[in-house]
């Protein structure tokens, strides 16, 4: 089994700033591409950003040098967020593609979600 728990959300300023954390933990031989979506009210789950395991890293249009995601080899991922707005209201999710063992498979993660609200 493999899990992610994600810390780091909370309330925030129109401006502000937020820095989400995920940790990876269980049986993982790999981690390949790490990444945060969020869902806000009444809206289908989208992609912020993702990571691969190559450090490649790509950014929703809305959210392109605002945002920042970074991971390390196999077990975090964490995502800055900078200059927020009231549109990036939502929970975020913590997505990650794993090779887990035993026996050896690959696995796609969600974390729980972690609410920020961003008030003006």
């Amino acid at each position: 089994q493999v899990q992610l728990v994600e810390s780091g959300g909370g309330l925030v300023q129109v401006g502000g700033s937020l820095r989400l954390s995920c940790a990876a933990s269980g049986s993982i031989v790999r981690t390949q591409r790490m990444g945060w979506y969020r869902q806000a009210p009444g809206k289908e789950r989208e992609l912020v950003a993702v990571v691969t395991s190559g450090s490649d890293a790509n950014y929703a249009d809305s959210v392109k040098g605002r945002f920042t995601i970074s991971r390390d080899k196999d077990k975090n991922v964490t995502l800055q967020m900078n200059n927020l707005k009231a549109e990036d209201t939502a929970v975020y999710y913590c997505n990650a593609g794993v090779w887990s063992m035993w026996p050896l498979r690959y696995l796609e993660v969600w974390g729980q979600g972690t609410l920020v609200t961003v008030s003006s």
